[in-house]
């Protein structure tokens, strides 16, 4: 057997359920999966995960994506260290400028894994294009959208995802010209009605940004946006770190839309001591397991993928329909087909943990990564 070889036991989450055995990592990929089938989760000594993909990344480890030079990979390196094994680097709303500079930045972590670090898939471009009434956390520099423009960014980093509001003028044809492209349209900081996002997903989006949070929320004669996804969506993120969204909320939405999956929406405080940072260009702040601007609005979180896994087990789901959420269904959203699951050829992007979902080990393309310490 070759030298990069590591044969690891344990149970085994499969595309095609759990497993009892061994699973073998050679070189980048899965070299083989062997075991007997088990019905559930049950209790196991260790078990063997997908790496999480998270679709919704500003920074973490001190790092935010705004700032270009190798922030990207400070942040790549630093959610790894908690079980991310891709992710896209999301943008805030800014100056063109700022905005094409921080994606050359990307751009150039993209063509290269660096070592210890996840595989920055490309870019989630969440603003410039949205409402500038329903900002959230964003700068006030929202702006219309424009192909030509989306175009250029284009040639600086690849544009997976990009988050738009509807209802401003333009954005349907805007949204089905991405969606020819092959660009993941989805709704967010919106005040667009019902009608406004059934009327988006019939032009080509394909999911909503941070559910529930920064649109129109639902009501019995105003649906809202919130009423859109429920009612119409196959595909939404939403971050559960618990602060953003109620448990009840997270229950509503898994009974609605079937491939519901997790983001963390993280910030540079992500993995970091209480204190300042920034998101974009705005100053925050992280103090009781949350990050805010000074007039209190929720900026970001400083949620981490691993964490979000417990939490979704602590409300309820069984530990396969949460590593779905944090894994398969990203993937699947995002056409990727050799991450997000464990199946001999793919990548050996994966996680081990321990019975209280712990974290032991994690793999990024074959390489063993160290853990952080919290």
């Amino acid at each position: 057997m070759s030298a990069t070889s590591r044969i690891l036991a344990g149970r085994i989450l499969t595309s095609q359920g759990w497993l009892d055995g061994e699973l073998t990592v050679r070189g980048e990929r899965i070299a083989a999966i062997c075991g007997t089938p088990v019905d559930d989760d049950g209790k196991a000594c260790r078990y063997i995960l997908p790496g999480f993909i998270d679709t919704h990344v500003h920074g973490g480890g001190g790092a935010d994506v705004m700032e270009g030079g190798e922030a990207a990979v400070t942040i790549a390196r630093q959610h790894a260290r908690f079980g991310t094994t891709s992710l896209l680097a999301t943008t805030m709303t800014a100056p063109r400028a700022d905005i094409e500079a921080a994606l050359s930045a990307i751009g150039a972590a993209c063509r290269e894994r660096a070592p210890g670090s996840a595989r920055i898939l490309g870019v989630h471009l969440e603003g410039p294009y949205i409402n500038p009434g329903k900002l959230g956390a964003q700068p006030a520099q929202a702006k219309a959208g424009v192909l030509d423009e989306v175009e250029a960014f284009m040639c600086l980093a690849p544009l997976k995802l990009i988050t738009v509001a509807p209802e401003v003028s333009g954005h349907l044809d805007l949204i089905r010209s991405l969606a020819d492209r092959g660009v993941r349209v989805q709704l967010g900081h919106t005040l667009g009605r019902y009608e406004d996002g059934v009327a988006a997903l019939e032009h080509g989006a394909s999911g909503f940004t941070h559910l529930f949070n920064a649109m129109t929320g639902l009501h019995h004669r105003e649906p809202g946006m919130v009423g859109a996804a429920l009612a119409h969506a196959e595909y939404a993120e939403l971050i559960p770190d618990l602060l953003h969204v109620h448990p009840g909320a997270i229950h509503t939405a898994l009974r609605a839309i079937p491939h519901l999956f997790c983001v963390t929406d993280s910030t540079a405080a992500a993995g970091m001591p209480d204190g300042d940072y920034k998101l974009g260009s705005q100053p925050v702040t992280k103090c009781l397991g949350g990050v805010r601007l000074a007039d209190g609005t929720l900026a970001g979180s400083t949620l981490t993928m691993n964490v979000a896994l417990k939490n979704l087990v602590g409300i309820g789901l069984t530990l396969a329909d949460a590593s779905n959420r944090l894994s398969r269904y990203p993937a699947d959203y995002l056409g990727v087909t050799d991450r997000g699951r464990l199946e001999e050829g793919g990548y050996a992007d994966l996680v081990l943990l321990d019975t209280q979902l712990n974290l032991n080990e994690v793999f990024v393309e074959g390489e063993c990564l160290g853990l952080a310490d919290a």
